[in-house]
């Protein structure tokens, strides 16, 4: 089922979700939603609080990189790499927006399945950032906030031309 995805401006964006104490049918369910939900809006990731449930979860799918889709739950960012990697984000929360953000081009990633057996991954480059984006949502954090002070002007203005209020008080 294709679920509502939550755009910039609503304050459910802006909560900490929740970890999940047990992976059932119900988080299966949502998983499901959450695919079909990405897949319609064209995107690589999405998070849980996108479509407006609080919880720590997401779903990615990058096919020239994972082999198949993958769900994450209760991801936790073990390892940063010191090197960085600029790459232009989007964000299915603010359609039409790319933005150039610097993060960590690897991280070390632990989370659970749907099976709720636990996984370490490390990843790198689109995949590494891709999830640091959707973590970030579980944290609350959008990416454009990632950006720098200086940043913040230009972003307001892409934002104004996709006829979204803009976002920073600059």
């Amino acid at each position: 089922m294709i679920r509502k995805i939550i755009l910039l401006h609503n304050p459910v964006l802006k909560k900490k979700s929740a970890p999940i104490a047990k992976v059932d049918d119900e988080i299966r369910a949502l998983a499901n939603d959450m695919f079909d939900t990405m897949y319609a809006a064209n995107g690589i990731g999405l998070a849980a609080i996108q479509v407006g449930e609080p919880r720590r979860m997401f779903v990615a799918d990058i096919p020239e990189i994972t082999k198949e889709p993958m769900v994450f739950i209760n991801p936790v960012i073990r390892e940063s790499s010191k090197s960085k990697m600029v790459y232009e984000e989007g964000c299915l929360s603010i359609p039409g927006v790319k933005y150039k953000i610097g993060r960590p081009k690897k991280v070390l990633l632990e989370f659970l399945d749907l099976s709720g057996k636990k996984h370490e991954m490390e990843l790198e480059d689109l995949f590494a950032i891709c999830v640091q984006h959707e973590i970030d949502h579980l944290d609350g954090i959008l990416f454009i906030e990632r950006a720098g002070l200086k940043a913040r002007k230009k972003i307001n203005e892409l934002l104004e031309e996709k006829d979204i209020k803009p976002y920073f008080k600059v």
